[in-house]
């Protein structure tokens, strides 16, 4: 029986090549495109995607995680060591490679401190926000290439303004085999999921560039692309120079983190798979000392990429590697025939996988489930595509710890009411006028206590004892749900058993962890409240209750 999975093994592993070809196919010619944002020569791309490649998928975590060029992080560097030296001249291009260099040093450090737990506060709803703002965003840079138009903005929404403005400058060729291309592309991955149409559509469109003369027919095409492989050596830069880059590469690191963790949370998620971002931190590392020691660029975890990865049938860093053997052949023998690509047919191809990128399905379910974190993740979207990446990434850490924060601030509250007939106590939502039996309310906040919440938490006590339709002689607070009690809530919940007890009300507290006990001996609420009213179950708190009340009326049982 345990030999019955082996036959699909090399399968697998046969998919996973393929899927490598194909990538490398759609990619090769995106990283050469980076290489216009970071001021760097073209082969510069193709180093980003050879030793980068191999060191991320020997050192980190996840099966699908594309570590390559990145428009962020090269828009970074590409602004800020522009103001030390020439782009393009031969100190520029130290300057940059010893960037990568700083990255990989505190990406280290980020995995010595084990900083990868940042990923933890990316909700499953704001990373889909995340990744269709992406997803609008590179459909939106893609359009003007698609059109055989030019724009000179950056910003994704005045591109978008500038290429609607030209479209009746556009040219019909370029536009026309661009949405051939699209129209390929979506009815491959449709009726054939798993052939490798990118691969045929590249190919397809460099015989037809090299046959038709497609320049000679107002076509772009990459043009001149250097060859063969990376010089390897230190960056020739001064101490002076590796300080004032400190900055930059921190900036780097800090989208790298949040970038690469979002990207490979959601497609781990999506494949029910478990990531360690910690050791994604140690790959990130590797990739990026592989991209110093070439002489190319900062590498991120790019959620483009990796998205055409899956989209090729890409399971594991076998497509990765995959894709480095080709990116080697390429720098070898065939940069030559890579210059005809037409760069519509790119952008069409790009194009189409950020369509992809796009979950209408995941986004209308959320909506259905839960409005409220529908308009978060459309907000995060909203910020990917009209400031930047980077911003939207830090907006959905943002959003997903005040939506924590919020529901810990209004906390579910309810008074604990003796059910008809049974004698069993059954959860109510706390309102004035309920109380347990007369001259008694067993009262539940749904939250730790902290200084957001502790006013809160005596207020809505407070009401309820005030509204209460017989004179309240006892409190059961059921801290079940209460782990925590900072200082400032402390202090708060100590005047209110100051206040209690000179209105004569006693307040027990019931279901008190050891680590809640441990806050109130430290915090010097148990003398305040006297240890005699703090107990470990509810039952036991409610019989001190039964004996402050003599028992006149509360012969109920806890739920």
């Amino acid at each position: 029986m345990s030999a019955q999975p082996q036959p699909t093994a090399p399968r697998r592993k046969w998919t996973d090549i393929v899927a490598g070809l194909s990538l490398a196919s759609v990619n090769i010619p995106q990283v050469l495109g980076y290489t216009r944002i970071a001021a760097m020569p073209a082969v510069t791309g193709l180093y980003t995607v050879l030793l980068p490649l191999v060191a991320f998928a020997t050192f980190g975590s996840s099966r699908h995680l594309v570590v390559a060029a990145d428009s962020a992080t090269a828009a970074i560097f590409s602004s800020a060591i522009g103001k030390m030296a020439p782009q393009g001249s031969p100190h520029y291009m130290a300057l940059v490679s010893m960037t990568a260099l700083l990255c990989a040093v505190l990406l280290l450090v980020a995995r010595v401190f084990r900083l990868g737990f940042l990923a933890d506060f990316l909700s499953r709803t704001v990373l889909t926000g995340f990744l269709a703002g992406v997803g609008v965003q590179v459909c939106i840079t893609m359009l003007h290439d698609m059109l055989g138009v030019s724009v000179s903005a950056h910003n994704p929404l005045l591109q978008a303004y500038d290429t609607l403005r030209q479209i009746p400058q556009a040219s019909l060729v370029v536009a026309g085999l661009s949405a051939f291309t699209v129209g390929v592309l979506m009815t491959g991955q449709r009726l054939a999921p798993h052939l490798p149409a990118g691969l045929c559509v590249v190919i397809g469109s460099i015989a037809l560039s090299m046959g038709l003369n497609l320049p000679h027919h107002g076509v772009p095409t990459l043009g001149h692309v250097a060859g063969g492989l990376p010089h390897f050596g230190l960056p020739g830069v001064s101490w002076n120079d590796c300080l004032a880059l400190l900055p930059v590469a921190a900036s780097c690191v800090f989208v790298i983190i949040a970038q690469s963790a979002a990207t490979s949370r959601v497609f781990g998620e999506r494949f029910h798979e478990t990531v360690d971002e910690n050791r994604d931190l140690l790959g990130l590392s590797a990739a990026n000392i592989a991209a110093g020691l070439s002489g190319t660029f900062t590498v991120n975890g790019s959620p483009t990429q990796t998205a055409m990865a899956v989209r090729s049938g890409a399971r594991s860093q076998i497509a990765q590697v995959t894709f480095a053997c080709v990116t080697l052949m390429v720098l070898l023998f065939l940069t030559h025939p890579l210059e005809a690509l037409p760069r519509c047919v790119l952008a069409g191809i790009v194009f189409t996988v950020a369509i992809g990128m796009i979950d209408l399905k995941s986004l209308r379910a959320i909506r259905q489930e839960s409005p409220g974190e529908f308009w978060l993740a459309m907000t995060t979207a909203a910020v990917v595509v009209g400031v930047g990446v980077e911003e939207g990434i830090f907006l959905a850490i943002s959003l997903s710890l005040f939506r924590h924060v919020r529901h810990s601030y209004e906390p579910h509250t309810v008074v604990l009411q003796q059910a008809a007939g049974t004698g069993i106590l059954e959860a109510l939502p706390a309102k004035n006028g309920l109380e347990t039996v007369p001259g008694l309310i067993v009262f539940r906040f749904c939250a730790d206590l902290f200084y957001a919440n502790s006013t809160r938490f005596r207020q809505d006590l407070l009401a309820l004892v005030d509204h209460a339709p017989h004179p309240v002689r006892c409190v059961v607070l059921d801290a079940s749900p209460v782990t925590d009690i900072d200082y400032s809530a402390a202090a708060d919940l100590r005047d209110l058993i100051a206040q209690l007890q000179q209105r004569g009300i006693t307040l027990i507290f019931g279901r008190v962890s050891v680590y809640l006990r441990s806050d109130m001996d430290r915090h010097h609420i148990t003398p305040a409240l006297g240890a005699g009213n703090i107990y470990p179950e509810l039952h036991t708190a409610l019989k001190a209750a039964h004996d402050i009340l003599d028992g006149s009326a509360l012969s109920v049982r806890p739920s």
